[in-house]
């Protein structure tokens, strides 16, 4: 777990009194939060309680209808998304993004190229490999062909290597098998630890709730609960209506 945040601290990420719509629907009502620096953050609610809608705010994905989003004490509400990930902000959506007819080391060079040149591809490559050493072992193998789970490690070692500001990391474990969702949470601790912060939407809330400081539980789009792990209680499992497994 982080440290808890110094007094006047400035938030990495603070979102004031949201609301977000799709067209004419209404996803998400008043939505406040602040997530502070090195600190894991937890986002957990059922199916349609607006999870993803934050997440995409979050990351200029889509803008508020009302509201403000700041990050590390600017106001960065509208702008572009690709601005967003100037600041070093990633978003990784649910599924996989992988060009499935070039090989796991082709994949990689791609983006490693493209961020730290010619020249810095085989360092990164080794920092991958470092990350998902099952990737390093399938070095040589078509994209396409790897599993589900290894198809979305392949598509966070191409994010994580660069050690974003802030990860908002949506549904990693959809779909996976539990031994490849453990190996991607002991990835997500690793980059915790070298200073990265973490929003994470999660359906494993057992997982979530073991690597986050704070918690957010939403219902029909609004903020039920909003503040430290360790004071949720069984909150999360009476809202969600499960025993503490997943979030749907």
């Amino acid at each position: 777990m982080a440290v808890a945040p110094e007094p006047g601290a400035v938030a990495l990420l603070e979102l004031r009194d949201v609301d977000a719509a799709y067209g004419p629907f209404r996803a998400i009502f008043g939505v406040s939060f602040t997530l502070y620096p090195g600190r894991v953050l937890a986002l957990l609610g059922s199916n349609g309680s607006g999870k993803t809608t934050i997440a995409r705010v979050s990351s200029g994905l889509l803008a508020p209808t009302t509201g403000t989003v700041w990050f590390d004490g600017d106001d960065v509400t509208g702008w572009r998304p690709f601005r967003y990930a100037r600041l070093g902000i990633v978003h990784a959506p649910e599924g996989r993004s992988v060009f499935a007819s070039l090989s796991v080391e082709e994949n990689l060079a791609l983006t490693f190229q493209r961020t730290r040149g010619r020249s810095g591809v085989g360092a990164a490559l080794a920092q991958a490999y470092e990350l998902f050493p099952r990737l390093g072992e399938r070095r040589r193998q078509t994209a396409g062909t790897l599993s589900g789970g290894e198809q979305r490690m392949l598509s966070l070692a191409r994010v994580l290597v660069e050690l974003p500001r802030l990860l908002i990391a949506d549904e990693l474990s959809l779909g996976l098998a539990p031994i490849v969702v453990d190996e991607v949470y002991r990835t997500l601790e690793r980059i915790r630890d070298a200073g990265t912060t973490l929003l994470i939407v999660e359906q494993h809330v057992q997982h979530a709730l073991a690597i986050a400081d704070d918690a957010i539980v939403l219902v029909k789009g609004e903020v039920a609960y909003s503040g430290p792990v360790s004071e949720l209680g069984d909150l999360h499992a009476r809202v969600l209506g499960v025993g503490g497994g997943t979030a749907g």
